[in-house]
């Protein structure tokens, strides 16, 4: 296995099942769902259920002052950086901060200040807010964060819809392995209950009336999410020289393009995604314990899923356990990838998978192990987690235990 000499060090999470790592892998561990009804708030929308934060409160985070210059997306994520900045331990004078780099991943960017100024301008007639552009900006979190932990490296976002995080981490790897920076923090965000957002969701009709079943028989479609997850990876042995611990080890990362249709997935990218970060990590199919699927619950996307897995594991791919944290937390966007890895590294910890719930029976299309019966209890030292985003743009991590 090629070493590439990354170490995951800190971690932090906002999502609709807790707002830190500890709530968050309780929850997906146990088999808990977020998806409710959403008819609450009253955007007449066809779909009723969504995953939506409900209890993410911006005044026990910030003052009204950095409140008024704060997207909700910036809000998550500044709000995950901190609990991974701090999980890490890294203090002042540990690292330089030149040689600190923010790499943020966001599908939509400040998507409510701008329903809200659209909302003010066309329907009230009114001013938009002066701080408007500033607060949308695709890289404004990364932004944010920089600020908050006086990172003066590297520091913009990235945006390929779904794969955004994904796509996020890996530059902020590649950055490392590069020699420009020393650590990096990396990850994804977005806030998608704006009115404006929900309805061209709805207008795209992939939404589920009910729940998000990934392959499942019967699965009728997403359901909308949001929230934002962070993790810090630093070179190989600067934790340890300063005190302190890696938890997991960031192994490699592949990307493809299927240069074709805008919403019709390609089996054949992501099975590129993942064997290019098979390659990378250095690592053949049949070390792999565990792949948390991009699982989006729709049609298309998990028999295509299916048949890229069956293509790069071969016959093995039927015996992989393979779970989408989607059907509990539903599809947060840009988010997704940062999320989803804060499943995978927590089976990686504990040695626990956690489940697919909305199952109702196998897909003839689909001849995978999704987990189905709950929570599985399983060594698992190596794990991969893919993203597979509008556009044909894919992305697969491969990450290992700490002490793997």
């Amino acid at each position: 296995m090629t070493d590439h000499g990354l170490d995951v060090t800190g971690r932090g999470i906002v999502s609709s099942l807790g707002q830190s790592v500890e709530a968050f892998t309780a929850a997906i561990f146990a088999g808990r769902s977020a998806i409710g009804d959403i008819t609450d708030l009253g955007f007449g929308l066809r779909f009723t259920k969504g995953a939506p934060i409900r209890d993410f409160d911006p005044a026990a985070h910030f003052d009204d002052r950095n409140l008024s210059m704060l997207d909700r997306f910036s809000q998550f994520a500044a709000v995950a950086a901190r609990q991974a900045w701090a999980e890490a331990g890294i203090a002042a004078g540990d690292v330089d901060p030149t040689r600190i780099a923010v790499v943020v991943g966001t599908a939509n960017a400040g998507i409510d200040v701008l329903d809200d100024g659209f909302r003010r301008l066309f329907k009230l007639g009114s001013r938009i807010q002066p701080l408007t552009i500033p607060q949308t900006m695709g890289s404004a979190p990364a932004s944010r964060i920089a600020r908050e932990i006086g990172a003066r490296g590297p520091v913009f976002g990235v945006t390929s819809a779904c794969a955004s995080a994904a796509h996020a981490m890996i530059v902020g790897a590649g950055l490392i392995r590069g020699g420009l920076v020393d650590v990096a923090v990396v990850g994804g965000t977005d806030s998608c209950y704006s009115e404006g957002y929900l309805k061209a969701w709805d207008a795209l009709r992939v939404v589920s009336p009910d729940t998000c079943r990934p392959f499942s028989t019967g699965r009728r479609g997403l359901i909308v999410g949001e929230g934002s997850a962070m993790v810090v990876l630093e070179r190989s042995g600067r934790a340890a020289a300063r005190g302190g611990r890696a938890v997991a080890r960031f192994l490699g990362g592949g990307m493809s393009s299927d240069a074709g249709e805008l919403v019709a997935p390609d089996p054949a990218g992501m099975a590129a995604a993942m064997a290019n970060a098979l390659r990378d990590a250095g690592l053949d199919p049949a070390a792999i314990d565990y792949v948390n699927a991009h699982g989006t619950g729709t049609a298309a996307n998990d028999k295509s899923e299916a048949a890229a897995m069956i293509e790069v594991f071969g016959n093995r791919a039927s015996h992989v356990p393979v779970s989408s944290t989607k059907s509990m937390v539903g599809h947060a966007m840009g988010a997704s990838g940062a999320i989803e890895a804060i499943a995978t590294l927590a089976a990686l910890e504990h040695g626990v998978v956690p489940p697919t719930l909305g199952f109702l029976g196998p897909d003839p299309d689909i001849p995978l192990d999704p987990v189905a019966d709950g929570a599985r209890t399983l060594p698992v030292g190596l794990a991969m987690s893919n993203s597979f985003a509008f556009g044909g743009l894919n992305v697969s991590l491969v990450f290992g235990r700490a002490d793997g």
